[in-house]
């Protein structure tokens, strides 16, 4: 009996241990903050900055010296979390601080800036975070302290045998001008800008110097360009245009004095990189850079050299071509190191004989690991070390894998969708179509992503459409989109969940969801298709279209300048466009929703109202369909605690297997 009661106790532990192997990874593996967010190398390539919350409540700022290996925590703060690292020179570095323990609603919007050296040393703070009181310590460190309407616009490559101590700010005003000015870190102490600036300018481009060489423009629905080359005093105007009829768009500009543009080309529009011709005003008409089938996405690489060493773009994933040879052949041994992997690559000294770069692997299962090379390492070194993973507890050989398909819509037009799921799942899988907020912009690039991740590793198949409207395949699918909501915006999100099925990737079991724009689909797609879908899920979703485009005294959003300006054309006016504004509301079409309905907002969110929330919950119950409805004080327009973030993932997994069942 002894041995019987001993082999059924192994038996249940057995079984017990296969069913835990068997559950999915928590949900909190994909929505707690990254183990490492950024990691940037000083201009010599001698030392790391990396932001961490390893060993703390907080996200601090660590320094790797990679000469010694000797790392020291440079920044930590009790009431913030550092990001967006710059280094100034070797011996000087800047950060910002947010808050977000509260909710991503908070007042306290505005980062602020800091400057410290690599060892902690010298803190100084030089714009004040929106907010945050600042209480002077007697030391004087205060006394040039910024407010937070002042914002970073370039820290400029030093130039030889120089140590540079300023950086290039603007402050901006009630109207959005943008006034810059230089300030030294170390002292605090500003300067002003020769600019001469055009009048009501709202944005510029600097060169690696620091020489501003554009300057945007924006009054009363005209928007403008000047240009201004090495050595000139006086601005010159490129073009001036309506909002939605530009001929070009400035890129970046060289130490040469070149300007690079982007504009539309070809019978689907997509945008191309190209030289500005300033002899006869207009791009020049060979492109430097065109990528069939998409717009041009990313950005010429420099290495602070001044003059173009590749280029990186991003088709449907991110590849990076290389001119010099040095670098091209640093790329071609880190694939073949890192096989499968994206390995993008950021260097100091770049290709030269004492280089050295920082290389971030990732692909659609592994978020990224982080790697640093050394043409000339430490005595004992090697060239190649490990930096780290940026999320230590994924494990990718459990992700889902993500693909790239063009599909045709109903009426032919060309409709990009990802696919997101299991390769251990065989078969039609019950399906999430998971729609994009925004909604003109571009929804995805490949790599990995933690809601379809965290979707795929519940059994689900998760569909991502690129529906018209969306940026990034051709001008002529953006506009396709326009006062195109619930319409032919909604039946692109049908068309692809139809495709699935028919590819016998999805079965007939689906659901929808998305935030923002993504939840205002959500609804329209429960309106507009009852028969496709069994559930829904939206949050920080539009459901008032009225609201959206008129706005109310008594309800505060951030969409005046949008109304005013792009809103009438991009989803409808609200007094020529009314009755179609009506028909494609979901508020007042609530009474054809029958399936059942989760819906979450953001106490604080002014970008989406909850009014828009709660009309839609009063709608749905007067019909006699409430939602499942869910909160969060202090919340804006996305969750910024992680604990709001695992709880909400949490509540949309208990629903969607309620209904879906995989």
């Amino acid at each position: 009996m002894k041995t019987l009661t001993r082999w059924i106790a192994t038996l249940a532990g057995l079984l017990m241990a296969a069913v835990a192997a068997a559950a999915p990874p928590p949900a909190e593996l994909f929505y707690k903050d990254a183990d490492i967010v950024e990691a940037v190398l000083s201009p010599s390539g001698r030392q790391l900055a990396v932001t961490t919350a390893r060993g703390a409540k907080r996200i601090g700022l660590a320094i790797l010296d990679l000469g010694t290996g000797q790392a020291t925590r440079a920044a930590q703060f009790s009431d913030g979390d550092v990001h967006e690292v710059y280094w100034v020179n070797d011996k000087r570095l800047l950060f910002s601080v947010v808050d977000l323990s509260d909710g991503s609603g908070r007042p306290n919007g505005q980062p602020g800036l800091f400057a410290v050296n690599p060892d902690g040393s010298e803190m100084r703070q030089l714009i004040r975070r929106q907010g945050v009181p600042v209480i002077s310590d007697g030391s004087g460190r205060y006394d040039r302290l910024l407010d937070w309407n002042h914002h970073l616009l370039r820290v400029p490559t030093p130039r030889p045998g120089e140590a540079n101590e300023e950086v290039l700010l603007y402050s901006l005003d009630a109207d959005h001008v943008q006034t810059p000015l230089w300030v030294n870190v170390r002292t605090g102490r500003t300067r002003s800008v020769d600019a001469k600036a055009p009048p009501h300018t709202v944005g510029w481009l600097a060169d690696s110097r620091g020489e501003l060489r554009v300057a945007i423009t924006f009054d009363d629905g005209h928007q403008a360009a000047f240009w201004r080359g090495p050595g000139e005093t006086a601005w010159r105007k490129l073009y001036e245009s309506g909002l939605f009829n530009t001929p070009f768009s400035p890129h970046s500009v060289d130490l040469a004095g070149n300007l690079y543009v982007l504009h539309t080309q070809g019978k689907e529009q997509q945008t191309v990189l190209s030289r500005f011709d300033f002899e006869h005003g207009v791009p020049e008409r060979k492109p430097l850079v065109a990528v069939p089938g998409f717009n041009f996405q990313g950005q010429l690489l420099g290495g602070g050299s001044g003059t173009a060493l590749g280029v990186r773009v991003t088709t449907d994933g991110e590849q990076t071509f290389w001119f010099h040879p040095a670098l091209k052949a640093l790329q071609q041994q880190a694939d073949e190191r890192l096989p499968g992997y994206i390995n993008r690559i950021s260097c100091r000294r770049c290709g030269e004989a004492d280089m050295t770069a920082l290389v971030r692997a990732y692909n659609d299962r592994d978020p990224g690991q982080l790697w640093v090379y050394q043409a000339q390492p430490p005595e004992g070194e090697k060239a190649w070390r490990p930096v780290g993973r940026v999320r230590n507890d994924i494990k990718p050989s459990d992700m889902a894998v993500m693909d790239f398909q063009r599909i045709k819509a109903r009426d032919g037009q060309d409709l990009p969708v990802w696919v997101t799921r299991s390769p251990k799942l065989q078969g039609p899988l019950p399906a999430v179509v998971l729609v994009h907020g925004g909604p003109f912009v571009r929804g995805n690039v490949w790599g990995w992503h933690r809601d379809a991740q965290f979707l795929a590793s519940r059994g689900y198949v998760v569909i991502e459409p690129e529906f018209r409207g969306s940026t990034g395949y051709g001008e002529a699918h953006f506009r396709a989109g326009f006062k195109q909501w619930g319409q032919a915006m909604q039946d692109d999100v049908t068309d692809a969940l139809r495709w699935a099925q028919q590819q016998g990737l999805a079965s007939d079991k689906a659901c929808i969801a998305g935030a923002s724009y993504g939840g205002y689909s959500t609804l329209m797609g429960l309106v507009k298709d009852p028969d496709l879908y069994r559930c829904g899920v939206a949050w920080l979703a539009v459901a008032d279209l009225e609201l959206l485009v008129k706005g109310s005294w008594w309800i505060q959003d951030d969409g005046n300048e949008a109304r005013k300006y792009s809103l009438p054309d991009m989803v409808g006016d609200p007094v020529k466009d009314a009755a179609m504004l009506a028909a494609n509301s979901p508020v007042k079409q609530a009474a054809r929703i029958k399936a059942p309905l989760l819906l979450a907002y953001g106490e604080a969110d002014v970008r989406v109202p909850i009014a828009h929330g709660k009309r839609m919950r009063d709608a749905l119950k007067e019909a006699g369909n409430e939602p499942l409805w869910i909160t969060y004080p202090g919340e804006g327009h996305g969750f910024g605690v992680v604990a709001n973030r695992v709880d909400f993932a949490e509540r949309m997994e208990a629903f969607l297997a309620q209904h879906l069942k995989p």
